[in-house]
């Protein structure tokens, strides 16, 4: 029987700081400042998988066994996507920020955190479909170098192809996903056009610096699984790679209301929590 339980969650709290810390320490992957509770989850997830009996041995396996750090990594990584997740958001695209993008000769386009490139591919089409493509230069970035190489064969799954097709047509889609790729035996592979326009590299938002100047800057999804500081970090990142007047694109559970860079946007659609740069600050 457990005499005090608060010891316990304690003392776990204490393993998963210093599990954190070794991680950070022995191969420069900063977690401290992610979200506590989603952290805890994925630690317990891959104890459960692992044959050691606590936090305090995961740490000595990560330090000595590069081969299971991979597998932390990828227990830690965020790779929830799928292609034109949440239809709504690209309608927004088309729009309200293709007529801005069309306003420059040539676009740069930061899409951080890009995971396995399915909602990468869903802009290179769009922009496409709108006649931008020619004239766009896309960098998706990640820090899951798995997850990065998966982004660049641009091979998935028929299995959710009808899923796919589906949320390309309500995000209002020209024409039929199947003409942007070759099926492949029980896989598809996107059009070499399409592929030739992105470059994948590898960026870590919690330690590196501005990747480049751009036009637009989508991060869908990833800042939930910060912390405030960190959060406010990353938006002050965003903050200095895009151009006045550029844009920055959210995940529908985002938002810059609280941050101190909101007065430096404005909302261009709250919902899908799209926002136009009004101008730069002194740093």
């Amino acid at each position: 029987m457990i005499s005090n339980p608060d010891n316990v969650y304690e003392n776990l709290d204490i393993e998963i700081k210093l599990f954190l810390e070794a991680i950070f320490l022995k191969y420069g992957y900063d977690f401290r400042n992610y979200s506590k509770a989603h952290l805890k989850r994925r630690i317990l997830h891959r104890l459960n998988l692992t044959d050691v009996e606590s936090i305090s041995e995961m740490q000595y396996k990560v330090l000595h066994e590069p081969l299971f750090m991979k597998e932390v990594l990828k227990d830690f990584s965020i790779n929830v996507t799928e292609m034109f997740r949440d239809p709504d958001f690209y309608l927004s695209l088309r729009n309200e920020v293709v007529p801005i993008l069309r306003t420059y000769p040539f676009i740069k386009i930061w899409h951080a955190g890009c995971s396995t490139g399915e909602e990468v591919y869903s802009m290179a089409i769009l922009l496409e479909e709108e006649g931008l493509l020619e004239r766009t230069q896309i960098y998706a970035t990640d820090y899951n170098h798995q997850v990065l190489e998966k982004a660049k064969a641009a091979i998935y799954s028929l299995d959710n192809i009808k899923e796919f097709q589906m949320n390309y047509q309500k995000s209002g889609g020209k024409r039929t996903l199947a003409e942007y790729y070759q099926k492949q035996e029980e896989n598809f592979k996107f059009a070499d056009y399409l592929r030739k326009r992105i470059v994948f590299s590898d960026h870590n938002l919690v330690l590196d610096n501005v990747f480049a100047e751009v036009h637009m800057v989508v991060c869908r999804n990833v800042l939930i699984y910060f912390n405030r500081e960190l959060q406010s970090r990353v938006i002050k990142l965003f903050h200095e790679s895009i151009i006045t007047g550029g844009i920055l694109a959210l995940g529908n559970k985002e938002t810059l209301d609280y941050s101190q860079f909101a007065d430096a946007f404005e909302p261009l659609n709250k919902k899908q929590k799209i926002y136009l740069k009004k101008y730069s600050y002194n740093y």
